[in-house]
């Protein structure tokens, strides 16, 4: 046996060498300068080595490998911030990168053929290895993942994976599965072409070895013109002669089809905000043309090109990195020891409530759903229902993981089926006389060292409080809708929250799976405050005249997932309405008003056009057809300016540059204390643009001074909402940015 650092290597009788990866002190195997290093190693063995006649690689761990370490990349996106100039730096990330590219084609044209014994989930670059070589087979297992999902933290797959795939199995069925990042199971894997075989997890060795045995004891044959005799299953399909791409070459009449429609498809679902999308199409349809190895230098130019672009650096921080750190209680305070929620109390069996109490179940934990009327607590748990039904037709269940999940959840009117809840969530109607009498009846039945969480959106959680006996035990777990979908998690500090509830809630939210992010009181929060920005500039350029259409449009072209009318409708007007009125109340002379408070007013109280709910709000929603804008919009404002006079980019600016203000706003009042927070919270919370980062990763890409100049042009223009804060003057005057001024704490992110 031949040990490595991160593999071992032993020769059987026949020849055939078993590699195994298994890094030490990790989870699960990633690509780093270590893996590499001894990757090259073991192909300068198996070329050398006349005792080796093939190998089989496969995992010493659950998963065969997860990728790249994505914080290597992360320092380098962007453009890094080493020394040299930075003509030196993209050269030497360049190279760096080609070398790894250059490494697996060594293993692909080594004269021995390697099998990828895939014992369990192999994304990115562990595909990418896999796909370097002759054959794979898999292990049966739904729970492995295959696939390359770098596009969804804005890189591409910079191993040859926009190279092999679709020289593999074609650019029109490749195309969509690297573009949207799509992992599939064995099976699929194999339905597609990705894998040769799938086979149960205890022949998965053997089933690779017999395969090299029947290839190897073939003739040898040629290899080109005036290469080496070799086995014939030591050769790639793409490196025979006479090769063709499956489903033909960007030049055939086929295979054009499939770049011209993909093209147009691309931008209409992108808007051109997503440069690792565009990079892929580009990779593909040049790299087709030319031999591989060419093919695999325009990979790495593209990835090059793409590791300098600041929204590259931007997604990989927020949607991988700091992600991955929140996920795993990087906010969590020190010393407290683990809770666990066995026992959950749910008041309120509506659409919020019905979820948490699906989520939990899920989870394990036995959910009280309560609800002032049986009828409706019943309807709660039938939310389950419908929703294991569909997982049951898509086979993601079985009827008896069913049965066992809704077993867990019990509708009642009965507050006295609460006692013992280690957590009551209250997810009534938005109204602080409700809430407060129900905190009453609730939070006796907790159980001892038991918490008290409140799903409102909106409302002050220190305020709820004032209904508590126990006010330190008493926090804010906003959910967002739908809650089986949605990622996020706000949790809301109290004035007197103790940070042992914290803790507590945070362990909630870790078993069930989500990503919590933690914010300090104020009316709003962070999520609801800033996400009422956007639609509320939707409702403020209607009013200014600005066509329905081009609101909309203009709203996705931002990267934003919904159209800001559409998103009112969404919500519902009348709920924006009741918070309104709710604030009107509880702030008197202090209330600021807005530009869309006279248009809602008249939309929910005139015309009673409340949102999708009631079949009609800015939109109209026929039973039987699409949805489309009321054609009574325009009377009801009044005057219409000429698009041909609006300026689009201003127009996205306004959507973008208000939710960044708003963001700026809450961290400079302490709302918010961790850029991660901020910035994790606006893409799970509200799907704000994902190719910026964030809305503090934005104003840093832009640059404050830039940032703030540009607000203060729109201030004068549409009035004080866009005027930068102190804060924001003071990062612009120092040339900060939010990342360096405000950098979290790495040390707690690790522990």
């Amino acid at each position: 046996m031949t040990t490595y650092e991160n593999f071992k290597l032993e020769i059987d009788s026949d020849g055939i060498a078993l590699i195994t990866w298994d890094m030490p002190g990790r989870s699960m195997n990633v690509l780093s300068q270590g893996s590499m290093g001894d990757m090259a190693s073991i192909i300068e063995k198996i070329m050398s080595d006349d005792a080796i006649k093939g190998a089989v690689l496969t995992s010493g761990k659950d998963a065969f490998c997860a990728g790249a370490d994505l914080s290597m990349m992360g320092g380098q996106a962007g453009g890094g911030s080493g020394g040299g100039s930075q003509e030196d730096r993209v050269k030497a990330m360049y190279e760096g990168n080609l070398k790894f590219n250059m490494l697996l084609r060594s293993l692909e044209t080594c004269g021995k053929p390697v099998v990828a014994a895939i014992n369990g989930t192999a994304l990115g670059g562990g595909l990418e290895v896999t796909l370097a070589c002759h054959y794979r087979v898999a292990a049966d297992n739904p729970k492995t993942q295959i696939g390359l999902p770098e596009a969804k933290v804005g890189l591409l797959p910079g191993g040859g994976g926009t190279q092999r795939l679709p020289r593999l199995i074609g650019a029109q069925a490749a195309l969509p599965l690297i573009l949207q990042g799509t992992s599939l199971d064995p099976q699929k894997a194999l339905k597609a072409g990705i894998v040769h075989k799938v086979v149960p997890a205890g022949e998965l060795v053997s089933a690779a070895k017999t395969w090299l045995k029947e290839g190897l004891a073939q003739p040898k044959v040629k290899l080109g013109k005036k290469g080496p005799e070799v086995y014939a299953i030591a050769i790639q399909p793409w490196d025979r002669e006479g090769y063709k791409v499956p489903g033909g070459d960007p030049h055939s009449k086929g295979g054009g089809q499939v770049f011209t429609i993909g093209n147009a498809t691309l931008h209409k679902q992108t808007h051109g905000n997503f440069p690792a999308q565009k990079y892929i199409m580009s990779c593909v349809y040049e790299g087709l043309q030319v031999p591989i190895e060419a093919g695999l230098r325009i990979e790495t130019r593209y990835f090059t090109k793409l590791l300098m672009d600041p929204r590259s650096k931007a997604m990989i921080r927020s949607l991988f990195l700091s992600m991955q750190e929140l996920a795993k209680g990087a906010r969590r305070p020190a010393g407290i020891a683990p809770f666990q929620v066995k026992k959950l109390g749910i008041l309120g069996a509506g659409m919020m409530g019905a979820g948490i109490a699906y989520v939990s179940a899920q989870a394990g934990m036995e959910v009280v759903l309560l609800d002032t009327d049986q009828a409706n607590a019943e309807k709660g748990k039938a939310y389950s229902e419908r929703l294991l039904a569909k997982a049951l037709e898509r086979g993601k269940t079985t009827q008896e993981k069913a049965d066992k999940l809704l077993g867990l959840i019990k509708p009642t009117t009965n507050y006295d089926d609460l006692k013992g809840a280690d957590l009551v969530i209250e997810a009534v109607f938005e109204s602080r006389d409700i809430k407060a009498e129900v905190t009453k009846k609730a939070e006796p039945m907790l159980a001892k060292g038991g918490i008290y969480g409140s799903n409102t959106s909106t409302l002050p959680i220190t305020g709820l409080a004032e209904a508590a006996a126990n006010p330190e035990s008493f926090i804010g777990i906003h959910f967002f809708s739908p809650v089986d979908k949605m990622q996020l998690v706000e949790i809301i500090m109290g004035k007197k929250t103790s940070d042992e509830t914290l803790a507590k809630a945070m362990d909630y939210v870790k078993q069930i799976r989500k990503t919590p992010i933690v914010v300090n009181d104020s009316r709003g929060f962070y999520t609801s405050r800033c996400f009422g920005t956007y639609v509320g500039e939707g409702l403020a350029m209607l009013g200014e005249g600005v066509p329905p259409a081009m609101i909309e449009n203009v709203g996705r072209m931002t990267g934003m997932p919904m159209a800001p009318l559409a998103l009112n409708d969404e919500v519902s007007l009348d709920l924006a309405y009741k918070v309104r009125e709710q604030t009107k109340k509880d702030l008197g002379d202090k209330y600021v008003g807005s530009p869309a408070d006279d248009l809602v007013k008249k939309m929910v109280v005139e015309l009673g056009r409340v949102g999708k709910k009631a079949g009609k709000g800015f939109y109209d929603y026929p039973a039987d057809g699409k949805k489309k804008l009321w054609p009574g919009l325009a009377d009801l404002v009044g005057k219409s300016q000429d698009p041909d006079d609006l300026d689009v980019q201003e127009l996205k600016n306004r959507f973008l540059y208000i939710q960044a203000l708003e963001a700026a706003r809450c961290f400079e009042e302490g709302v918010v204390t961790d850029v991660r927070d901020a910035d994790v919270g606006a893409i799970l919370g509200w799907g704000f643009a994902p190719w910026a980062g964030g809305p503090l990763s934005l104003i840093d890409m832009v640059g404050a001074k830039a940032f703030v100049e540009a607000c203060d042009k729109l201030a004068q223009k549409y009035g004080p909402r866009f005027t930068p804060s102190k804060l924001l003057r003071d990062m612009a005057e120092k040339g900060d940015t939010f990342y360096t001024r405000f950098a979290p704490n790495k040390e707690k992110a690790a522990a």
